[in-house]
């Protein structure tokens, strides 16, 4: 420097300060593509919002497990999961734009999440035009698995409701006037249909199916056709809600069947704790819950309530099992896609999705050629003293039903 001309010496000292000031300002830029260099976006569409928030809030939950548990690991490859969520706000047109967003704006690798097949089949479409594999975490219609959409799998499926239920009614209950009532719903008509083709087959004979809006306000009309049909055992294919209503409604006109099945609402702590003491007796299915996992997965099971109960600070439930589930095959997948050295595109992720074989907490998760899932299985669950009691099949039965229940001026 002392050798150069002053004139060199000024011109040197500026650029060096101007270097400086555009080193400086750069840094949050370098900093922030390093970050984005350093993740892997998984996205997840819910109803945070709307009708459906609860449920939505709950598959989200199980979603965040799982890419906690994943990144507590280490991530996969070396990198970060980041979880892009988005609320469909329980609306398909709302669905269809966030799913938009994530697969053209924020180039995600993968979409999971979603509750029930009105919103979850329009996510799948815009999957399916983006080539991303979605795997969604509660779906049953079966129309959605037979679009010819590579790109679309599911950890659930109805016939996995339907054969227990079958199972149980034909062999244990074995009702003389069976009623199977079904939500205005796809997944719950295929339901009540699907069901009464297995009776058949087996030579049960159901004597009425009958059709409710979700969210009946009164079920006392169809109440009065129970009782004058003589039914003594109700399969309904409602929900929540509807399961509280109609319950509450059979005890206060004082009609009391031998069985009250509900597949689909029912196997909840938050149920059991609306209803009480009237909820013992009732009937439902499950795929998980806490202490009913499947065999061989104990472990895993409890370590997936302790980390969500420390995260939420409250008790995990089927539903977000199946946002857990959900996530993890995506994870697993990515993970088999970056350990062969291939990179992670959305056709390599659904090349591992149709290879993955994996040991999970609600199911021996592997994949069909249509995206449903093998070995998915509910069993049938009774409450009793208030808790869930796993009474077929007999091979993963903790207790025998109580058939016929109690009357209710007996409990």
């Amino acid at each position: 420097m002392k050798n150069l001309p002053k004139i060199h010496q000024k011109f040197f000292l500026w650029f060096f300060r101007c270097f400086c000031i555009i080193f400086c300002l750069s840094l949050p830029a370098l900093r922030s593509n390093t970050s984005y260099a350093a993740t892997i976006k998984i996205g997840e569409i819910n109803p945070l919002s709307g009708r459906l928030a609860k449920n939505g809030i709950e598959i989200h939950q199980g979603i965040e497990v799982a890419v906690a548990e994943a990144n507590e690991a280490g991530g996969i490859g070396g990198k970060q999961l980041q979880l892009i969520s988005r609320d469909d706000q329980s609306r398909p047109d709302v669905a269809i734009s966030r799913a938009e967003e994530l697969c053209s704006w924020e180039k995600v690798a993968a979409l999971t999440g979603g509750y029930v097949d009105s919103l979850v089949g329009p996510i799948a479409a815009v999957a399916k035009k983006y080539r991303i594999p979605y795997v969604a975490s509660a779906s049953l219609q079966k129309e959605l698995a037979q679009c010819e959409n590579p790109y679309f799998f599911r950890v659930s499926r109805l016939q996995d409701f339907v054969e227990p239920l079958c199972g149980i009614l034909t062999q244990r209950l074995k009702p003389q006037h069976l009623a199977i009532l079904h939500a205005a719903t796809p997944g719950s008509a295929e339901l009540a249909h699907d069901l009464e083709r297995c009776l058949n087959t087996k030579g049960l004979k159901v004597k009425l199916i009958e059709k409710f809006r979700p969210g009946t306000p009164n079920f006392t009309p169809l109440i009065a056709k129970l009782a004058g049909m003589n039914i003594d055992v109700i399969v309904s294919g409602g929900f929540t809600p509807d399961h509280i209503l109609l319950v509450r409604q059979l005890k206060e006109n004082r009609i009391s069947p031998k069985a009250y099945i509900g597949p689909f609402g029912i196997a909840y702590e938050s149920f059991i704790k609306i209803m009480g003491k009237d909820a013992n007796y009732l009937y439902s299915t499950c795929a998980w819950n806490p202490g009913i996992t499947e065999p061989g997965t104990e472990t895993a099971s409890m370590a997936f309530i302790q980390r969500f109960s420390r995260m939420f600070n409250q008790q995990p439930n089927t539903t977000s099992m199946h946002g857990y589930t959900s996530a993890r095959a995506l994870i697993a997948a990515m993970q088999a896609v970056l350990h062969n050295g291939l990179p992670l595109t959305g056709d390599n992720i659904r090349m591992a999705l149709t290879k993955l074989d994996l040991l999970l907490p609600m199911e021996h998760l592997a994949f069909d050629k249509t995206g449903d899932p093998l070995h998915y299985k509910h069993v049938v669950v009774q409450i009793q003293k208030e808790k869930l009691v796993v009474v077929y099949p007999s091979d993963r039965a903790a207790g025998q039903p109580v058939y016929p229940m109690p009357p209710w001026d007996q409990r």
